[in-house]
């Protein structure tokens, strides 16, 4: 399995805010299904990202692509490929 960083900058503010549950609702399904390794927004408000576990490329952009998000225009996305040199291990 692969790891793909989908970057979802926003274009759409108030599309983004109307489609947020939706959005959500389906990185929680795939979640469950194992897609998903991590997800977050950005804090200055320009977008969020997923890591997405694939086995292609084209599985990655066909998740990106089924996002709410991306589908209603609130948001845009861009993939690239990431190899996971380590985990970090953070201090106590």
């Amino acid at each position: 399995m692969k790891y793909f960083v989908v970057l979802l900058p926003m274009k759409d503010e108030e599309k983004s805010k109307a489609f947020r549950n939706d959005h959500l609702n389906y990185l929680e399904q795939k979640g469950k299904e194992g897609k998903i390794f991590a997800k977050g927004r950005f804090t200055d408000g320009t977008g969020g990202m997923v890591i997405y576990r694939a086995s292609s490329f084209e599985e990655a952009e066909k998740l990106a692509k089924e996002d709410p998000y991306v589908v209603t225009g609130a948001r845009g996305y861009e993939i690239h490929e990431w190899e996971m040199v380590s985990n970090a291990v953070l201090p106590n």
